[in-house]
């Protein structure tokens, strides 16, 4: 059994709970090559101002997913692109099964301590600027415990 740290945008993690898809662009393939039947994907929606002068959202622990189909290639466009790519779809998918949503979300900074893939405390988010990090049962335990 593996588990993954899936990062992905407020309007993106929209679509994952309705839709219940998980996807990445070409760039990820080796990280997703690494997702099995029944793997588990922990949905961490990234934080960003609303405006250059507001206070950043914080970055959120939604949801906890297992991996209900093997790897697809789809190229309909349902999710949002990031950053400047306006051509990107995230093709390589995933069906997914809810596990938990958090009815009130986690808050990840909290978490930043007990991480051990976090190997610098002080710098974490650059522990999280890629699409999915794999974990370790340990960590995966601690994230769904809160």
């Amino acid at each position: 059994m593996n588990y993954f740290l899936c990062i992905t945008t407020e309007e993106n993690w929209n679509v994952i709970k309705e839709k219940r898809i998980w996807g990445v662009s070409e760039k990820y393939k080796n990280a997703i090559s690494k997702v099995n039947l029944g793997d588990y994907l922990i949905i961490y929606e990234m934080g960003k101002s609303k405006t250059k002068t507001a206070d950043a959202k914080p970055q959120y622990i939604r949801a906890v997913y297992e991996v209900a189909s093997e790897i697809k290639e789809d190229n309909k466009k349902i999710f949002e692109p990031h950053m400047n790519n306006t051509s990107e779809v995230y093709p390589l998918r995933v069906k997914l099964k809810e596990v938990k949503t958090f009815e009130k979300p986690v808050i990840f900074k909290k978490l930043v301590p007990e991480m051990e893939f976090i190997k610098n405390k002080k710098v974490w988010a650059g522990s999280l600027r890629r699409a999915m990090v794999q974990l370790g049962e340990g960590d995966y335990k601690k994230i769904i415990g809160n």
